[in-house]
């Protein structure tokens, strides 16, 4: 694996901020913060996130991403989070969780 993968940086960009997306369509941000009218359990909440990551990792695994794409996808995800409002506690867990699935071989 090189250090710059197979894929271009714009589609990477794509495909993070669509995995951000993602998640929110399933845990939206007002559930985040506290303010949504349901709440979502713990282990509901785990199953979401690890779907995300496993699709990072299987893109991953189709695109051979090096090391400055994974963390392009890495960044990516991350400002994508915070743009749509979540916590930045849940950003932070969610995107080391995202790079911790990425970085496996």
């Amino acid at each position: 694996m090189g250090l710059f993968g197979s894929v271009s940086g714009k589609q990477v960009d794509e495909f993070a901020k669509g995995l951000a997306q993602e998640i929110a369509k399933r845990y939206p941000p007002t559930m985040d913060k506290g303010s949504g009218e349901r709440k979502i359990s713990q282990k509901r909440l785990t199953n979401i996130l690890e779907e995300a990551f496993n699709k990072a990792a299987d893109f991953r695994r189709q695109h051979k991403l090096g090391v400055y794409k994974k963390a392009r996808l890495g960044n990516t995800f991350r400002w994508e989070l915070s743009e749509l409002g979540y916590s930045d506690k849940f950003v932070e867990t969610a995107t080391e969780g995202l790079v911790v699935y990425v970085s496996r071989k």
